[in-house]
């Protein structure tokens, strides 16, 4: 590790180079996976030799808050700095804005040194699921394919229920995506997306009214499952959401917990006590 380490901005011809680097270290995103958080996000590329070593990446939503993720560093340069580089960097263009990411164990303490403290936890769940029982809904209530029209009232649901501003990214996603509507007398109160990600399908954003028993959500997961049978899916859900026993009853099992964390915490917005996020996009994104 004679050679000098050169720090610069992520440009699409990255997306190759980065894929690379995430096989090398056996995360499952596909070269799609990469370019789809890219065109969202700006980044930060560790370099050397003309080789990239190492990546990290913000999502800026409204003019208050931004997520933190694909913090990546080659195994040859971990240990050497490199990480703290990455993140200092990504979080000098982020100044104030209230910041989260998901944090593994490796990674929490450089980020507790760098301001983050933990605010919850998510659990990842995947696996091929077994047919899972209909749940049932209120009279007033149904599932239905989703519509274009319906793109504003998924970014204002998907906005309410994360915190977070995302009239950028639910669009992008939609494209991309699958979705089923929760209708209660013509009115939108829930979805779930579905699409290719890594070795399979992931499910998620999941949104629905939030309550002690989630079986709205339920619902809306189930109606993925039981479309798909037999296929490799992944889901990413807060650790309080009320849907782990469940799930693994189904075959999606628990492979991996990690720690919300956030810096300028008190500058995020209150989530809606209405509605509650039970799927997240991803660990990037939030």
């Amino acid at each position: 590790m004679s050679a000098p380490i050169h720090y610069r901005r992520f440009a699409q011809s990255d997306v190759a180079a980065a894929h690379a680097l995430t096989l090398e270290l056996k995360w499952p995103h596909r070269a799609e996976d990469w370019q789809f958080v890219a065109d969202l996000g700006d980044g930060i590329v560790a370099e050397c030799d003309n080789r990239v070593i190492g990546t990290a990446f913000v999502w800026k939503y409204g003019t208050d808050a931004a997520s933190l993720g694909m913090v990546i560093v080659s195994s040859a340069y971990q240990g050497a700095g490199v990480g703290r580089r990455l993140m200092e960097r990504a979080l000098e263009t982020l100044g104030s804005r209230a910041t989260v990411l998901h944090a593994t164990p490796a990674g929490r303490p450089l980020y507790e040194k760098l301001g983050f403290v933990a605010i919850g936890m998510l659990d990842q769940h995947q696996g091929a699921a077994l047919q899972p029982p209909l749940v049932p809904l209120p009279p007033s209530e149904r599932l239905r394919p989703l519509g274009a029209n319906d793109t504003p009232r998924l970014v204002e649901l998907a906005s309410r229920a994360s915190g977070l501003d995302r009239s950028a990214v639910l669009p992008a996603l939609i494209e991309c995506a699958d979705g089923i509507g929760l209708d209660r007398d013509g009115e939108l109160v829930g979805f779930a997306l579905f699409r290719r990600f890594g070795r399979g399908r992931a499910i998620g954003p999941v949104v629905a009214p939030r309550t002690a028993e989630p079986f709205r959500a339920k619902a809306l997961i189930g109606h993925w499952l039981a479309s798909n049978p037999g296929k490799f899916v992944r889901i990413d859900v807060p650790g309080d959401a009320g849907l782990h026993a469940w799930l693994e009853s189904l075959g999606l099992l628990r492979v991996d917990s990690v720690v919300k964390m956030a810096r300028h915490g008190e500058r995020l917005a209150s989530q809606d006590p209405q509605f509650a996020q039970y799927g997240i996009i991803n660990q990037a994104i939030g």
